[in-house]
């Protein structure tokens, strides 16, 4: 397996429409000039950006966390140009970006430092081969205070594995749950 650069990146994301929109180079500014955190196709990888939909989980109902019977009460639903997470809590998100996963690539998913140096740990599971949608982003306050999460700046980074060939069962041929989703997704069984 090999890691993708930027121009095989640009090149998938041009002939496959594997990430869409398709910003290609590091954007640090926007567009009055203000410093944002960055978004793009980076040397090995590329940055996303979080969507302005947002889930940020509340106990005001006592429910409880359960993957194989998830209560969608655990969130309220916010749209903003920025969202504040309570401390020791988390929100959930999703990228701006649409991806189109190829059959001989594997996706991996890591923190952007800015956020990590603020205690703010994102987390997304591999984007199979095959898959395809938009990626539910989930961003986790680990300090004991308030935390800012900036809609349409750079979020998270994805890095891209080469196979050396096609998976013989794809995301698509399982006909996976998560297959297309288009908005911030819950827990699916």
């Amino acid at each position: 397996m090999s890691i993708l650069s930027d121009k095989s990146i640009a090149k998938l994301a041009q002939e496959q429409d594997m990430i869409s929109p398709f910003v290609g180079r590091q954007v640090r500014f926007d567009d009055s000039g203000e410093k944002i955190i960055s978004y793009g196709n980076s040397s090995y990888g590329y940055d996303a950006r979080v969507a302005r939909e947002f889930k940020i989980f509340t106990n005001i109902d006592s429910a409880i966390v359960d993957p194989k019977n998830f209560s969608s009460n655990s969130f309220v639903d916010r749209e903003a140009d920025i969202c504040v997470i309570p401390p020791n809590s988390f929100a959930l998100a999703r990228t701006v970006e649409y991806f189109k996963i190829p059959k001989d690539v594997l996706v991996i998913c890591v923190g952007k430092s800015t956020y990590a140096r603020c205690g703010i740990i994102v987390n997304v599971t591999p984007l199979e081969p095959g898959w395809e949608g938009h990626v539910t982003l989930e961003f986790s306050n680990t300090t004991p205070l308030p935390a800012k999460i900036y809609a349409y700046e750079g979020a998270c980074q994805f890095l891209f594995l080469k196979g050396d060939q096609q998976c013989e069962t794809a995301y698509d041929a399982k006909k996976g749950k998560y297959m297309g989703q288009t908005g911030v997704t819950l827990p699916k069984l």
